[in-house]
């Protein structure tokens, strides 16, 4: 099935961790799309920009998931707690790579450490 990497934009003011309502709102998030999460991500604390990302916006985590297609995948990000506090949410489907594909190569080196 076609991998979807969601990246979560908070608002610049937004603190992780220091409501429990947006914790509330992220668990409940996470486990309406539990069955199709491949790599759950991180939060991003610190963070850089290169080119736009939007001026009100700032790097919040990511997820990565299985989806059918596009559109599904948007279905599910679709309830994501971001777009409730002024963030958003990028949704990207992942390319598949050839086993001789450099990120591959990397991938699986990282797997046997």
């Amino acid at each position: 099935m076609p991998k979807y990497i969601f990246t979560y934009h908070q608002p610049q003011d937004y603190v992780p961790g220091t409501d429990s309502a947006a914790l509330a709102a992220w668990q409940s998030f996470f486990e309406g799309i539990a069955d199709h999460v491949v790599d759950p991500g991180q939060p991003v604390f610190d963070r850089r920009t290169m080119g736009e990302t939007g001026a009100a916006t700032q790097l919040g985590g990511y997820s990565v998931v299985e989806a059918a297609d596009l559109d599904r995948a948007m279905t599910l990000a679709s309830g994501c707690p971001s777009l409730q506090n002024g963030g958003g949410v990028q949704v990207g489907a992942l390319a598949e790579l050839p086993d001789d594909h450099i990120a591959e190569r990397l991938r699986k080196r990282v797997a046997k450490a």
